[in-house]
């Protein structure tokens, strides 16, 4: 298990203070977050590349702050794959096993292993420079997992890859982690990557910790607005009032199953809108008869953002629903949705 407890870090126009969190054996923890919040000097401090100016790391209760990076047992898989273009794939893969003094048995097993689990085999007497993204990605995991290491560390792993390869690879870190058992720390800025992925997310935003829950709860229950606009929530909207099953937002009374006193803000999810030209008959207790304000294109759906007074709300239909609804900028349409529809935080 890892534990970081309050590790700070100054870098001059960077800094970062009071980051604390726990990886559990096997888990796959993902650090979520935009560009310069420091996940991957936070990536750099655990594999011990970086020192902490305040704070301590442990791995199973021992106190690993001060250890050098090659008496940690860890590895890391960076976004640039960082394989060296003048050996072959077998070479860079069983480089650690090299330097370490293995024997060529254990080499070749653990080889052999790799390769067919990542399915590289027929790469081994390339070169990197002769290989694609997706190829070179898979065997800087190989050399990563080559060395057995205690954690897997993966910064920004995925993000330089088309969409197909991104969407393979996904599949294959979720395997490589279920099968070996390795804990990992993924860093992405891809909310759909960490969903997919993660056991446990950190989402971090302004250089400091701002929720760490399950894939379900962190959309389920966003800690704050902030959160919910990372993950690019839509819907959501401050509450002037609440109270059991209801809230007054933007001058209209909203009902919300798990609403009380204490709820802040709501959000309701797009596809949980329906849209109709009449008044719809349903057991919905939320209906607003609105104006369609603007239609947003998007692959295989369409937004469509319906306004009520000061109420402002996104709905996804399909274009075919497009058509049979005839809808069009200024029509009038009627917005219904349940009230276990609205989460509240």
């Amino acid at each position: 298990m890892l534990e970081l407890h309050s590790i700070s870090k100054n870098l001059g126009s960077f800094a970062m203070a009071d980051i604390s969190i726990k990886i559990n054996n096997g888990e796959y923890f993902v650090l979520l977050g935009p560009s310069g919040v420091g996940k991957s000097v936070l990536v750099d401090i655990v594999a011990g590349l970086i020192k902490p100016d305040d704070g301590r790391i442990f791995w199973d209760n021992k106190d690993i702050t001060l250890e050098p990076p090659e008496a940690r047992g860890f590895a890391v898989a960076y976004q640039d794959y960082a394989l060296f273009p003048h050996l072959t794939i077998r070479q860079n893969i069983t480089y650690g096993l090299r330097a370490t003094g293995c024997s060529s048995g254990k080499i070749a097993s653990r080889l052999q292993m790799l390769t067919e689990m990542l399915n590289i085999h027929e790469l081994l007497s390339r070169r990197p420079t002769n290989l694609s993204g997706g190829e070179q990605q898979r065997v800087a995991l190989a050399r990563a997992l080559a060395i057995e290491p205690k954690l897997l560390l993966l910064d920004e792993p995925l993000s330089a890859l088309d969409t197909n390869t991104r969407l393979r690879l996904r599949k294959e870190l979720k395997r490589i982690n279920k099968e070996l058992g390795i804990s990992v720390l993924h860093v992405t800025h891809d909310p759909e990557e960490a969903m997919t992925l993660a056991d446990q997310i950190c989402v971090m935003l302004d250089n400091k910790v701002q929720q760490i829950a399950t894939p379900t709860q962190l959309f389920r229950k966003p800690s704050d607005p902030e959160v919910a606009e990372f993950l690019g929530i839509r819907n959501v909207l401050p509450v002037t009032k609440a109270e059991k099953g209801k809230c007054f937002v933007c001058d209209k009374n909203v009902y919300a199953s798990s609403a009380n006193a204490s709820t802040s803000h709501i959000w309701i999810k797009p596809e949980e809108i329906l849209l109709s030209i009449e008044p719809f008959d349903s057991s919905a207790r939320n209906q607003f008869k609105c104006r369609v304000a603007e239609l947003d294109h998007r692959d295989s759906l369409l937004a469509v953002h319906a306004i009520c007074g000061k109420l402002t709300l996104i709905a996804l239909i399909t274009y075919t629903s497009l058509k049979k609804l005839e809808m069009e900028v200024g029509k009038d349409v009627y917005v219904t949705f349940k009230s276990s529809a609205v989460h509240c935080f």
